[in-house]
């Protein structure tokens, strides 16, 4: 286990190297994919491209990536994909988050993968208000692409698996399908434990100690209650960036409020190889969501 502390989690050289590591995931790691995402053949999935999903006078014109089985003989079901990138950098067609869309499209899901908006520009909730409307731009064009709303989930990895716990904690919302199940892959789950975070500063503009009440509102954790939807959860045992201990107190919180959840720990895997190797994670993801979504009605 690594020898830095929460306290200091994404603060000094280490969100130096975060943001290091953030730029090789996004330019370096196409020689690096795990076994498990292999290059899809072209056949087995077609892509809608940069699909407009924000309505006319939002703050920024949003894009999303639809990935889609080819042919398929029914409505098929549907998963939100959100990228990763402290809040700050990232984009829908980076090289780890597409792969994960591809294997969803090629698995016979939709998948949705989008841009959002970042911080600092942009503080919380201006993200999830973007997943929302994303949701309203899937709706609308269900009937469209053979889209299945009864049958939609969420998959994101460390600032994008917050943004998706994120959206699955909130209450109910008018005219909104809900979230049939969660992926969520090296989740900062509980933002008030960062006193002294770049990255969560950014998304929320104070510290945790200037705005307590702010920091519950951005924590996932902190949100849990009876009838949330079932989440898979994934982490690396050894990362030092997003502490293991973030997932493990989010599966027990969950648990206790009798939210099914299952948590698979990656032994010897950091916050990077776990986005980037996903030849364990990503299979068992797909099976989890294969049985949450095997009926067409909740």
């Amino acid at each position: 286990m690594s020898s830095f502390s929460i306290k200091h989690l994404l603060s000094g050289r280490q969100w130096q190297r975060f943001l290091l590591l953030t730029a090789f995931i996004t330019a370096a790691v196409p020689v690096m994919a795990s076994d498990f995402f292999t290059d899809f053949p072209q056949h087995r999935y077609r892509i809608v491209a940069a699909q407009v999903y924000t309505p006319s006078g939002w703050p920024q014109a949003l894009k999303g990536d639809l990935y889609l089985p080819r042919s398929p003989s029914a409505s098929v079901p549907v998963v939100l994909v959100v990228h990763g990138g402290s809040w700050q950098a990232g984009a829908r067609d980076d090289y780890d988050i597409a792969k994960v869309a591809k294997a969803l499209a090629v698995h016979g899901y939709a998948a949705f993968s989008i841009d959002y908006r970042l911080a600092p520009q942009n503080r919380h909730p201006a993200q999830l208000q973007d997943m929302q409307q994303s949701l309203r731009w899937l709706q609308a064009h269900a009937g469209d692409y053979r889209l299945d709303m009864h049958r939609l989930s969420a998959w994101g990895y460390s600032a994008g698996a917050h943004l998706v716990s994120l959206l699955a904690v909130q209450p109910d919302m008018p005219g909104l399908p809900p979230l049939r199940a969660v992926v969520a892959g090296g989740t900062p789950a509980d933002l008030r434990v960062y006193p002294d975070s770049p990255a969560a500063k950014a998304l929320l503009g104070s510290r945790p100690a200037e705005s307590p009440e702010l920091y519950k509102e951005a924590s996932p954790l902190a949100l849990v209650r009876p009838g949330l939807p079932p989440f898979f959860l994934y982490h690396g045992a050894v990362d030092d960036l997003v502490l293991p201990s973030q997932a493990e107190n989010f599966a027990s919180a969950l648990r206790a409020d009798g939210v099914p959840v299952e948590l698979l720990l990656l032994p010897d895997y950091g916050h990077v190889k776990t986005a980037l190797f996903q030849g364990r994670s990503a299979p068992a993801a797909l099976n989890f969501l294969d049985r949450q979504t095997s009926s067409q009605t909740p």
